[in-house]
């Protein structure tokens, strides 16, 4: 079996601000999944974002909405090389986020991250898959 589609579910507080802050950063929107509960953010054509007003998210689970001190989730997403991932994140860091670790460079992979402007932990890497150390 495998997965076809991916949709990332996340609760947020205002989502025209969200909107907003994602389509700066650089993706682009589903307007036909998107309204005033709920922006769809296409991360490729087969991976989105549902960031949910948290009134909407609560529609589909029984437990509460994290606080904003509270970890649920890190999103990893990979993107084709080291200057994506800082575009990325000194995007987002731009439009209201914050870096939450010094960027890491394994050689092979490298990584940056940052908290969204919900609250959301992001890792945004690129691995050049012929370069792993090898055991």
């Amino acid at each position: 079996m495998k997965v076809n589609q991916i949709y990332v579910n996340l609760p947020v507080k205002d989502i025209q601000k969200t909107k907003e802050f994602w389509t700066n950063v650089g993706f682009s929107i589903n307007e036909q999944f998107s309204d005033d509960k709920a922006v769809c953010v296409v991360l490729n054509d087969t991976i989105y974002v549902m960031f949910l007003t948290e009134e909407y998210f609560q529609t589909f689970s029984e437990r509460p909405v994290p606080k904003g001190d509270t970890t649920q989730v890190l999103v990893a997403i990979g993107l084709n090389s080291r200057e994506e991932v800082d575009q990325v994140v000194n995007a987002a860091v731009a439009n209201g986020a914050y870096q939450h670790e010094e960027p890491q460079d394994y050689g092979w992979m490298y990584q940056n991250s940052f908290w969204d402007i919900n609250g959301h932990g992001w890792n945004v890497t690129f691995a050049d898959m012929s370069q792993i150390p090898q055991e």
